[in-house]
């Protein structure tokens, strides 16, 4: 038990993203899910909606509890706002360009019924790791 505890000292921030990270997941599905199923939005308004609930949830749990950026003092907080979104919508063109390039490099493989479900997850990996550097070193980047 101990080990364990060192282990998540260590790793705890690369831990913390991962674990809030699933969690953004469950954000963004359940608003997905909430705002077609049950408000019956169109697809497309539904995953604009469910996008901006989940980046909303993973800057909050990314500021207070990943990154511990504890300030919400006005130029603080606007900056570290305006440069997770910026991020996340860097990351979500990568991820539209990313797709279709894998699949055309050969990474276009059914998995589970779904074609091109390898590619889907290969960049999702790259989403995911841009996303966290471009959360630590541009968001919330511990000043100098």
């Amino acid at each position: 038990m101990k080990r364990l505890k060192e282990l998540y000292f260590k790793y705890r921030e690369p831990v913390d993203y991962l674990f809030f990270g699933g969690l953004t997941t469950a954000v963004n599905w359940l608003a997905y899910a909430l705002s077609v199923g049950v408000l019956g939005l169109s697809v497309t308004a539904g995953n604009i909606f469910s996008w901006v609930c989940a980046v909303a949830f993973a800057f909050v749990t990314n500021k207070l509890w990943v990154f511990r950026s504890k300030s919400w003092a006005w130029p603080q907080w606007g900056k570290e706002a305006a440069a997770f979104v910026g991020g996340r919508v860097f990351s979500g063109l990568v991820e539209l360009a990313g797709l279709p390039l894998l699949m055309k490099l050969g990474l276009d493989q059914t998995l589970f019924g779904v074609e091109g479900f390898v590619a889907k997850i290969a960049i999702s990996v790259v989403v995911i790791i841009l996303n966290y550097f471009l959360s630590k070193f541009l968001a919330f980047r511990k000043p100098k």
